[in-house]
């Protein structure tokens, strides 16, 4: 089974978004089950319904779970596999305080040598410390690991030291309860963010004592790179899914751009499905990728050519192919639903003629054509005439030539004074003049 383990602690991450998609190719892959763990130990952080909204943009990114578990329900089990540990000998309790911890921590900075916790420490504040944290007993033996990217992987003995497996209420820390769940659902692959690169031997080693030897395989991503070429925070308005789907970009477009970060894929545009058949996790390149938008820009571009326009009517709220072919068309100037949304709204909205349109007014010219229009379309239905028919229609009754009628006809129709060829929108627009030819009054 392999796993993706959000937090309900904040936006889902692009990062934490990647780390899934690939948990869930490989699942397919290897025909296994795709189980999401919502790791909800952190009381003090979790926020109300963030765990609906990630299960929800797992959702609509066809992220399909065959399992779904809340860490907090597993408490009990990682408390009883605490005291197992505790009774061989393989964990034990700590008395230390918080502010005993803090000196030996501020020692070890004055002396310029790296902090150890001392297992001769445990019991020294038994008498003022009435709760106790559990603490795995480290084994003095270098660890490794084969990751799938990185390649091996070696900590040195001194590098871990006894650490902390239920904090002093008894609540089980991230790595105890991540490992105990990764043996309880029987995780055979994990990919996951190269911040928990450290956090690995940690669980191996629980797993170890645990008497529990499945060998589960590790693949660690690079982490993404701001366009700045700094490490994307969560302030990085980009770095959160939410925002990008808020900006009109594709889901589709969206996995196909995180699944070809730093990978070698035979095709640029893709959907899931496809990448499951091609996808190798150990062609992913090993240094940090960058977040590039304009690619992102591209190819949620090439994602929306490959909608008809019935399914792009759709996403913009109508069943009318008319605005699907329109939406089409905006392609050559636009590449988020949002920017093609706005022009379309600009179409549909009473114009602005007294406005300036590149530094001049066009105002008097569009209100002597507005009145043309008017009165034509009052007299004569233009739903399946060609644009021909209609503008020399205009142009005769209007009196108006050149610039003087070309640009009030574009303000008029499309709320700006330039833009596509009036030719190829005419077509997409006839049959709604009557609500497009509207000014502010």
């Amino acid at each position: 089974m392999l796993r993706f383990a959000p937090s309900p602690t904040g936006d889902m991450h692009i990062g934490n978004l990647r780390a899934a998609v690939f948990n869930y190719i490989i699942s397919k892959q290897k025909k296994e089950k795709f189980l999401i763990r919502i790791e909800d130990t952190d009381f003090a952080r979790n926020i109300a319904d963030k765990d609906k909204e990630i299960l929800s943009i797992l959702n609509l990114f066809g992220l399909l779970w065959d399992d779904l578990v809340y860490q907090s329900n597993n408490f009990s089990k990682h408390q009883q596999f605490a005291n197992f540990l505790i009774k061989k000998g393989r964990a034990f309790y700590c008395y230390c305080t918080k502010e005993f911890l803090e000196s030996k921590k501020q020692e070890a900075i004055e002396k310029k040598i790296p902090f150890r916790y001392d297992d001769s420490w445990a019991e020294l504040q038994k008498e003022q410390n009435p709760k106790p944290v559990v603490r795995l007993r480290c084994q003095e033996k270098k660890m490794s690991f084969d990751d799938e990217i990185k390649g091996h992987i070696e900590f040195e003995s001194n590098e871990l030291d006894s650490f902390v497996i239920l904090r002093d209420d008894g609540i089980p820390t991230y790595n105890f309860a991540c490992a105990i769940d990764d043996m309880l659902y029987d995780i055979s692959f994990i990919v996951r963010g190269e911040d928990h690169v450290s956090n690995t031997p940690k669980q191996m080693m629980i797993q170890k004592y645990l008497d529990y030897h499945k060998k589960i395989k590790y693949a660690h991503l690079p982490i993404i790179l701001g366009e700045d070429g700094k490490k994307m925070s969560k302030r990085d308005a980009s770095s959160s899914v939410q925002y990008l789907l808020s900006e009109g970009f594709l889901p589709q477009a969206i996995l196909n751009y995180l699944i070809g970060m730093g990978n070698k894929t035979p095709t640029e545009v893709f959907d899931l499905k496809e990448a499951i058949e091609w996808f190798d996790i150990t062609h992913i390149a090993k240094s940090p990728v960058k977040f590039d938008l304009k690619r992102l820009r591209y190819l949620n571009r090439e994602h929306f050519k490959r909608l008809n326009e019935s399914d792009f009517a759709l996403l913009l709220g109508t069943t009318d192919l008319s605005i699907g072919g329109l939406a089409k068309l905006f392609l050559q100037e636009a590449s988020t639903l949002n920017e093609i949304r706005t022009k379309i709204d600009l179409i549909f909205s009473p114009k602005d003629i007294y406005k300036l349109y590149e530094n001049q007014d066009f105002s008097k010219e569009c209100q002597m054509l507005f009145a043309t229009l008017k009165t034509m379309l009052a007299n004569k239905d233009y739903a399946k005439s060609d644009y021909e028919e209609f503008k020399k229609d205009a142009m005769e009754q209007s009196g108006l030539k050149g610039k003087m009628f070309f640009k009030p006809l574009r303000i008029l129709l499309t709320g700006d004074s330039h833009g596509l060829e009036l030719d190829m929108l005419f077509v997409f627009i006839r049959m709604h003049l009557q609500k497009i030819v509207m000014i502010v009054e």
